[in-house]
């Protein structure tokens, strides 16, 4: 009878390699199943209420409590909706529409201007108390918006300017998150060497930031374009404290104003007669909505179209 002692016994086997082998891949697959689960039930949970968003305005009220929550109307319809929308205080709303995207505009302009720059001086150049700084912006980040808004009141106040586009203008454009965006993409995303070649080649600061540092800045601007035109687009409590006419205000503010005082969202007002409904209120919330969605197929071109690589061959 012949003894195999046990610590000398093979361990591994050609056939346990391939089990363990297999429950990996098993493993791996259960993973990347229960993942795209859980991708695709969050991503009809966003999509589901846009698409019926998209078709309510197509039917009439009474459609609307009838039909098939997803089945369409009349394309007619939404002209009929938006009609309704500009009985409310003699079409008021299409100067809502205009305020928000002139404000919109010039707060994205600034906002992203002020952010490239500062976040390029804390990430090159030597400023001082540039840590000091650093943190102040990312202190500044942290504050919510709102523990702001009583101490930027009261600024706007002493300065003459509320109730005007202007109050809302620098208040919104104040964006300490887009400067710490982009101190991090100057410290990490572009090269070194870059600018120690400009400065080599006697560029100072403001040629080396126009002529390298701009053509290489595409994908931030994207990224800072679409926060900030999606922070002020949808802004209401800011607005809402800095202007007082209702010729001034924005969008949300304006519709906030709307959505009080009609029965299909406030009961209270039933007995009130009105010919704003809910495929009314439904077209309201898709001019809310499809600026956002354009601007993000739009900046997302941007952040596609990367252009650093290849910019230092080693």
């Amino acid at each position: 009878m012949t003894f195999i002692d046990v610590d000398e016994a093979p361990t591994d086997t050609p056939h346990s390699g391939r089990h363990t082998k297999k429950a990996h891949r098993e493993k791996v697959t259960f993973g990347r199943i229960t993942l795209w689960i859980l991708l695709i039930v969050f991503a009809l949970v966003s999509v589901i209420p846009m698409i019926w968003l998209l078709i309510a305005p197509s039917k009439t009220s009474a459609q609307l409590n009838d039909d098939a929550p997803f089945s369409f109307g009349k394309f007619s319809n939404y002209k009929l909706a938006w009609e309704n929308l500009q009985t409310f205080q003699d079409g008021v709303i299409v100067e809502w529409v205009v305020n928000s995207l002139v404000y919109t505009l010039v707060i994205v302009a600034v906002s992203c201007v002020t952010a490239i720059l500062a976040g390029y001086a804390l990430a090159v150049t030597a400023l001082p108390f540039k840590r000091t700084l650093l943190i102040t912006t990312l202190v500044a980040t942290i504050i919510p918006p709102v523990a702001l808004v009583i101490p930027l009141f009261v600024e706007i106040s002493d300065l003459g300017l509320y109730d005007t586009p202007a109050s809302v203008i620098l208040t919104s454009s104040f964006y300490p998150f887009g400067v710490f965006l982009a101190y991090i993409y100057f410290s990490t995303s572009i090269p070194p060497e870059l600018f120690e070649a400009a400065r080599v080649d006697g560029a100072g600061e403001f040629k080396t930031f126009f002529l390298i540092v701009l053509p290489l800045s595409k994908g931030l601007f994207g990224m800072l374009a679409f926060f900030s035109f999606s922070a002020a687009w949808v802004n209401y409590f800011l607005p809402y404290v800095m202007l007082g006419s209702a010729e001034n205000y924005t969008l949300p503010v304006g519709l906030g104003i709307l959505f009080s005082s009609t029965p299909a969202l406030n009961p209270s007002n039933g007995a009130q007669q009105s010919v704003i409904g809910r495929p009314e209120i439904a077209l309201a919330g898709l001019i809310v909505a499809v600026p956002i969605l354009i601007v993000f197929l739009i900046s997302s071109r941007l952040l596609v179209r990367g252009v650093l690589a290849g910019a230092v061959k080693s």
